[in-house]
């Protein structure tokens, strides 16, 4: 009997010692974070240094840095966050949900399709429109609402057919990844037939949106995609034990009381929302939401509790890593971070793949 109490103890402890571990690994990840953005905030031709942007912030700035700061800066670095936080969370229920590992919005054509759908609305709903008559300007949103929901609706209908061909036809991962690879080149073929028959400031314009562009979205679209990332993520942390349990599958979780289909597809439509919304503002962008959940699972391992607020966060990390590579490579230029987080997020994902990730 004592030797059992013993026992009890030793597993107690080692539990909170694994506890502990995971949330020290989160803490990390936020501090990283928050110094990332307050660099990059701070980074640019203007010369303003970190201590600058923090009095900024507390209120203590000048005009000059007050101007920087918050109407062009922290804007971009805002954007990066909840952007990178959204791509990322969609990725990780994705793989839990589809029971695939290489699941993301990239890799299974939503973000072509929202692609698609916010293309129609800037084209055909005149629901986009530039500043200028230069293509290299900003693009203003004119319809937040019009854009995200035809962003939304192509999305869907991408999701739709993958969710279809999982549950109906019980597709294995890779065959799913080959459906994505399909639907993202049907998606494609229909932007590039828009893009024909549009004329000439239409054209630029939804080539340049294509790009990505994390300095477009203004503070209204900002708390747009904000605070649907917040809701989607207290959503999955309210879902982390039946995500736990629909890890070990179906059958498994369905033993222990999970509505496995309600879940599958609220937690499909909700991933499909935000990641259009991001598409919607700012562009494509692949390999964030694929690349950041492996990279937290080396730490807190397939724990929906630690694995989907790491995700988040990681993901915008590295959103912020691929805006900052982008306006440091050719600097005063600064490049679409659309184009940055391909060229980056492909060789680390094959590095991942080399490395022979148990977790892929």
């Amino acid at each position: 009997m004592e030797h059992n109490s013993y026992l009890s103890v030793d597993i107690l402890e080692s539990y909170d010692l694994f506890l502990r571990r995971k949330r020290l690994a989160l803490l990390i990840l936020l501090s990283v974070l928050a110094a990332l953005m307050l660099f990059a905030a701070a980074s640019g031709s203007s010369g303003i240094t970190v201590s600058q942007v923090l009095e900024t912030v507390l209120g203590r700035g000048t005009t000059q840095t007050e101007a920087i700061v918050f109407r062009v800066r922290l804007p971009r670095v805002m954007t990066a966050v909840a952007v990178g936080a959204a791509l990322a969370l969609s990725g990780c229920i994705m793989q839990n949900v589809l029971h695939n590992p290489l699941a993301s919005a990239s890799t299974l054509g939503v973000s072509q399709g929202a692609a698609f759908g916010a293309a129609l609305a800037i084209i055909a709903l005149d629901a986009g429109v530039q500043n200028a008559a230069n293509a290299g300007t900003a693009i203003t949103i004119r319809s937040p609402g019009t854009v995200t929901v035809c962003a939304f609706a192509g999305g869907l209908a991408t999701t739709a057919v993958v969710l279809a061909l999982s549950r109906l036809r019980g597709m294995s991962p890779a065959a799913m990844i080959l459906a994505g690879v399909a639907l993202s080149s049907m998606f494609t073929g229909a932007t590039t037939l828009l893009q024909y028959f549009a004329d000439d400031v239409q054209l630029a314009t939804v080539v340049y949106w294509t790009f990505g562009d994390l300095g477009r979205p203004g503070w209204q679209e900002i708390a747009i995609i904000g605070l649907a990332s917040l809701a989607a993520l207290l959503f999955f942390l309210w879902n982390r034990w039946n995500y736990n349990a629909l890890e070990s599958g179906a059958a498994t979780a369905r033993s222990l009381g999970v509505n496995v289909d309600l879940l599958s597809y609220a937690s499909m439509a909700l991933c499909t929302l935000i990641a259009a919304m991001s598409v919607a503002f700012v562009g494509v962008i692949s390999f964030v939401g694929l690349v950041a959940p492996h990279m937290v699972r080396r730490f807190t391992g397939n724990d929906y509790r630690f694995l989907t607020p790491g995700s988040a966060v990681t993901g915008s990390i590295l959103l912020l890593l691929g805006d900052l590579a982008g306006k440091s490579l050719l600097s005063p230029i600064v490049l679409p971070i659309g184009a940055i987080t391909s060229f980056l997020g492909g060789p680390l994902f094959l590095w991942m793949l080399f490395r022979g990730r148990e977790s892929l």
